[in-house]
């Protein structure tokens, strides 16, 4: 067998065998077939697609590449969350308190933030003390205790998946459904999780901006997960502005503990409300969605969810005062507010133009070696639909370096497109797939 017939099959448009995948996966991961065969395989799969059959052949070679996690000995049905990243997405950080309030445990490895999305551990590390570093047996020993753990992913959970999406990442095939889902999936399953909940982004500030491609990325992904009997659905949630106010680290642990206060943007709150009442299902705490949704709304309305928040961060080594007490967290030294020059309403924003303008500040990564400022950020005060008059502020900007700002001010005031006409509020949740 040779990596080059198996790039012109697929090149070729043809369907590629279990072994020929298990051939060309493992040969990457061992160093026999070089980068620039994987990168023509790729584009080649960019193009012509794959089946059903073989993205279920790729998703168990890359979990065959490295170790799984055995969360066996955790009691009760453990569902796991995963986004696929958006500009302000800080659902994890009120979610897993929510859930595990709830009585359902979850165990969950997430990873760093790169490009305009942001990474749950870079938020949770804005938290003075916050461990995100457990050996498995504190992990699992914490999870049976409080119902709730979130490390940084383990460095051997699928290696394929790794050297894969860096290489997608410079070669311009990041967007490939099969690939995508290969990738989120296989790191998912050997994680450990009894079930998925997906919550696939689309619009302008996430990876898929069509809808009928994010709902054929959600159905391909939902396959997978039940085909490894993990029991998976996707919810498909609106990108075309930022989730909630707050784009940076400690700005979004901020809005996650308002949220659950009661007190969180309408936006952030619903949507979490949403997740988790499917994860209720899932873990079988309620029979159906409605069910799920008031017993979500009782937790988080009651304050138990950010009970739960506070024994999890005490339980990672971090000050639990924070929950009381939000000046304990970074904040930019310097403010600056972005105030329109139109009267009208909001009728577009270049969601991911914002992630953009936080990156340039230092909320986040350019590269996986820079460096975070966890204090710097944005909060959006204008969105889609609201009404503006001159001079109301649009953004404000928290940050540390004065160099750095001006481009980002330029940037975000650039990311706003007014109109005249009223304009309706965009829906949320657009598609359910189970």
């Amino acid at each position: 067998m040779r990596a080059y017939d198996i790039i012109a099959k697929k090149r070729d448009g043809q369907n590629l065998t279990k072994e020929e995948i298990e051939y060309f996966i493992q040969g990457y991961v061992k160093g026999f077939i070089p980068d620039y065969q994987v990168s023509a395989w790729a584009m080649a799969v960019f193009f012509r697609g794959m089946n059903d059959e073989e993205i279920a052949f790729l998703t168990k070679e890359m979990i065959k590449s490295g170790e799984t996690i055995d969360l066996s000995e955790i009691k009760g049905i453990k569902v796991d969350k995963h986004s696929t990243g958006g500009v302000g997405d800080t659902t994890t950080l009120v979610l897993g308190p929510l859930v595990a309030a709830g009585g359902v445990p979850v165990a969950k490895m997430s990873g760093r933030g790169l490009g305009h999305t942001g990474g749950t551990i870079d938020k949770l590390e804005a938290i003075p003390g916050f461990n995100v570093e457990l050996t498995r047996e504190e992990f699992i020993k914490q999870v049976n205790s409080i119902n709730l753990a979130i490390v940084g992913q383990s460095g051997n959970l699928v290696p394929a998946d790794k050297k894969l999406y860096a290489l997608r990442d410079v070669t311009a095939t990041v967007n490939s459904i099969p690939l995508i889902a290969s990738s989120v999936m296989s790191k998912k399953i050997a994680a450990g999780a009894d079930a998925i909940l997906l919550d696939v982004k689309v619009g302008n500030g996430a990876f898929i901006k069509d809808i009928s491609e994010a709902k054929k990325l959600a159905r391909v992904m939902v396959n997978i997960g039940n085909n490894f009997n993990r029991k998976t659905m996707a919810v498909i949630s609106n990108m075309n502005q930022p989730l909630g106010e707050a784009i940076g680290n400690s700005l979004e642990v901020r809005e996650a503990i308002l949220t659950l206060k009661g007190q969180g943007p309408k936006d952030l709150t619903e949507l979490c409300l949403v997740l988790a009442s499917y994860m209720f299902v899932l873990g079988k705490k309620t029979t159906n969605f409605e069910e799920g949704y008031e017993y979500a709304t009782e937790i988080l309305y009651s304050g138990k969810g950010l009970l739960k928040f506070g024994e999890f961060i005490k339980a990672q080594g971090g000050d639990e005062r924070v929950k009381e007490n939000l000046e304990i967290l970074p904040l930019g030294k310097f403010k600056l507010d972005i105030r329109s020059s139109y009267q009208g309403y909001v009728k577009e924003i270049d969601t991911e133009e914002i992630g953009r303008a936080a990156m340039i500040i230092g909320a986040g990564r350019a590269k996986k070696e820079d460096k975070i400022d966890l204090g710097v950020g944005i909060l959006i005060k204008k969105k889609i639909g609201d009404k503006v008059e001159k001079d109301d502020i649009l953004a404000e900007v928290y940050f540390n370096d004065g160099k750095k700002v001006r481009e980002a001010v330029s940037i975000i005031e650039n990311s706003y497109k007014f109109s005249k006409e009223k304009v309706n509020k965009p829906e949320l949740i657009l598609d359910i797939i189970t």
